[in-house]
């Protein structure tokens, strides 16, 4: 039994900058305790949200939310931090809000990824939080990019149902509303026409379907995709062919398919109407459910209400790929890093630097050069346990597994002279970026 005083501090409302600044930018967090009012949230939940350093109006949210259970709670605490997600955001002007609730193993997730259960409260309190105390009061009004894992996805598909006038897109990673309306804990509402309007991909593992444990996860993300598709939604299926219940490397698809809709339905800033504009479904390709090959819609001849929907062709040439290998390819280089520093270190030379994600394939890794030669490279072994080995190694949820790396290196035997150093940036498909400025030392 909690203790009157150890509630009183777990109801103040934790507001921390952290430490750390990602790419031209700030996290910042809001926690809130658990409450034992009826129809609120009884579990404790901390928000981050990292906000780019843009003098713009933040545009949208892109909401990270983990899955069920103690391990994803602990996963989702990175997701803010993200270097590839945060690059989607920053080309759109979007804050990335990452969730994490602390949910125990034996407690039922329909506490939290049921949103009717206090979690939606919660989520617009802490977007009103944020926007009081960044001073971007738009925070508390701009829409959402929802991307579920698992009960997250469970929570993704609710929350488009109870607020579609709201969501950009959603990604659904083996995870469903489904999950919710078979539970007998509340009743399933009536869903809008606004919610057949919303652009939807449905993203299991193949390695689930028939699984004892994860199975359902396979046929209600399926279920979903059949049901909205018949009723005209763009809605996609996108299988996993390597995995099962992780998330593998279904960022490389849901990067560029979030993408592609903040392109096709933000508002132009200056525009006095800042609804959501409407899917383009002229743009759209179409393929056959569990097929590999996607046409133009003008070119399908299968029935358009049961295919695959794409919301265009870079999307729909991804899919592809991802389909037959659980990745996407990148043919173009990352950015060069920047603001490059060089400072003596007990002795030695220590390089530090700034550098955004590839969009299209993220960060692998950072090779220092001195006077023009490799000096040496981090990380030294790139990890890779979930999916493509990457600077901020990946979780099976995918986010950052910690310690999160710094964007530094330490070069041990200094030069005697004068000596240049520079640093390149390496693309998970490994293209390498024009070198940086030439920083001189000393």
């Amino acid at each position: 039994m909690i203790s009157r005083f150890l509630q009183y501090l777990t109801a103040v409302v934790a507001f921390l900058a952290a430490a750390a600044v990602w790419a031209a930018g700030q996290v910042y967090e809001v926690s809130y305790p658990p409450s034992a009012t009826p129809g609120e949230l009884q579990l404790g939940v901390t928000y981050r949200l990292w906000v780019p350093d843009t003098t713009k109006k933040i545009r949208a949210i892109v909401v990270h939310q983990h899955g069920c259970g103690a391990p994803a709670c602990q996963g989702g605490a990175t997701a803010a931090y993200d270097l590839h997600w945060q690059a989607l955001c920053r080309k759109w002007d979007c804050a990335l809000l990452g969730p994490s609730y602390q949910q125990k193993d034996d407690q039922n997730c329909r506490l939290w990824s049921d949103p009717r259960n206090g979690s939606a409260k919660t989520f617009l309190k802490a977007l009103d939080d944020f926007a009081a105390r960044t001073g971007r009061a738009e925070l508390a009004a701009v829409p959402w990019c929802l991307w579920g894992h698992s009960g997250g996805g469970s929570w993704a598909g609710v929350m488009q149902v109870l607020y579609p006038e709201r969501i950009v897109a959603v990604w659904l990673r083996s995870g469903s509303a489904a999950f919710v309306w078979e539970s007998a804990e509340g009743p399933r509402p009536e869903i809008a026409d606004a919610v057949y309007a919303i652009p939807t991909v449905s993203n299991p593992g193949v390695k689930e379907k028939g699984h004892e444990r994860f199975g359902r996860a396979w046929t209600a993300t399926l279920e979903t995709f059949q049901a909205y598709r018949a009723k005209g939604a763009p809605v996609g299926f996108a299988p996993d062919p390597r995995t099962s219940h992780e998330c593998g490397d279904s960022r490389y698809l849901a990067i560029p398919f979030f993408d592609a809709c903040l392109a096709m339905r933000l508002p132009d800033p200056t525009a006095a109407d800042q609804r959501l504009r409407p899917v383009d479904m002229a743009a759209a390709w179409l393929a056959e459910p569990l097929g590999d090959k996607a046409q133009p819609v003008a070119s399908y001849s299968g029935n358009p209400d049961e295919a695959v929907w794409l919301p265009n062709e870079r999307v729909a040439n991804a899919w592809m790929e991802y389909v037959k290998t659980g990745a996407a390819g990148d043919t173009t280089p990352p950015a060069p890093p920047f603001d490059v520093k060089a400072a003596k270190a007990n002795g030695s030379v220590e390089i530090s630097w700034q550098a955004e994600a590839d969009l299209e394939s993220g960060i692998r890794a950072f090779v220092i050069l001195r006077d023009g030669q490799t000096l040496g490279q981090v990380p030294e072994k790139p990890a890779g346990d979930f999916g493509r080995p990457l600077f901020q190694a990946m979780s099976y949820h995918d986010t950052p597994k910690e310690p999160l790396p710094e964007m530094s290196f330490v070069d041990s035997s200094p030069p005697s002279a004068k000596a240049e150093y520079r640093v390149i940036a390496v693309n998970s498909v490994g293209l390498e970026s024009e070198p940086s400025a030439v920083v001189p030392f000393p």
